[in-house]
């Protein structure tokens, strides 16, 4: 990023709570000039203060990118700051939860180029995923700078319509949260069979983690990784039968959980 057009028009952060603030290491990680940069944030932590970016400055009327990073409750008093800035060629880059992309249009100009995001909480340790969308008026390379930053906190899918943002949200933005609770509800069920609490928690966490990377990192889909540690009639086989019972079993209840939170979130976009 050292000799990027974003390094030399300037990049605006609005928002640098741990989203912004993971982003902005993963940027400074790769090049990207401190003094590139310029916060926007009324509380930024000690380490954004000793990073050498601009903090609440005045910032260049046309950067290349705006990243806005605020929490959704905070659009209202944040976007309009911005307003000057769009129709022309900046690149509005928006990771916030529930603010549609006509919404942007509306207070920015409707010529403005904005790619929506939907990043995920593994991001603050770099293993997140991000899905994006842009309107048309993002250029080819807009999009690519957009992938490129976002590729800064982990992996970047790119959707083809805004409305399969709601389904992004059941499945991977709130994901983490489902399987913190399958971790919480193993350790537990690993305690109820006689395990120490620590111990059952400490073999919850690290099953999760080990099979997660497991899956990303084989070349055998999830389904075959499945068979490989299935004995028949054994131990693992046993335990499948409950979980995967099509009526009471996991498949239905993902399937309810995901529709939950796709239909929330279609819910809050659309006010």
């Amino acid at each position: 990023m050292k000799d990027s057009r974003i390094a030399k028009g300037g990049l605006v952060l609005l928002g640098c709570g741990k989203m912004g603030s993971a982003m902005l290491a993963g940027w400074l990680d790769s090049g990207l000039p401190a003094t590139s940069v310029y916060v926007l944030d009324p509380n930024p932590s000690d380490w954004v203060r000793a990073s050498g970016v601009h903090i609440n400055v005045d910032v260049p009327s046309a950067p290349a990118v705006v990243l806005i990073a605020v929490k959704p409750q905070m659009m209202g008093e944040a976007l309009p700051r911005l307003q000057a800035m769009g129709g022309g060629d900046t690149l509005f880059v928006s990771v916030a939860a529930g603010t549609t992309i006509a919404h942007f249009e509306a207070v920015l100009g409707a010529g403005t180029p904005i790619v929506r995001a939907m990043p995920n909480t593994p991001a603050a340790i770099g293993k997140g995923i991000t899905a994006i969308v842009a309107n048309p008026h993002v250029p080819a390379g807009g999009l690519h700078e957009a992938d490129a930053l976002l590729q800064a906190v982990g992996q970047v899918v790119r959707l083809d319509t805004e409305a399969q943002i709601d389904a992004v949200t059941g499945v991977s933005g709130s994901g983490p949260a489902y399987v913190f609770h399958m971790i919480e509800c193993l350790a537990a069920a690993g305690e109820a069979q006689g395990l120490p609490a620590d111990m059952a928690m400490q073999l919850a966490k690290a099953t999760v983690a080990g099979a997660g990377a497991l899956a990303e990192q084989s070349d055998d889909a999830p389904s075959q990784l499945r068979v490989n540690v299935t004995s028949p009639n054994g131990t693992t086989q046993a335990g499948l039968e409950v979980l995967m019972d099509t009526a009471t079993g996991l498949p239905p209840l993902i399937q309810k959980t995901v529709a939950a939170a796709a239909d929330r979130s279609r819910e809050l976009a659309n006010g």
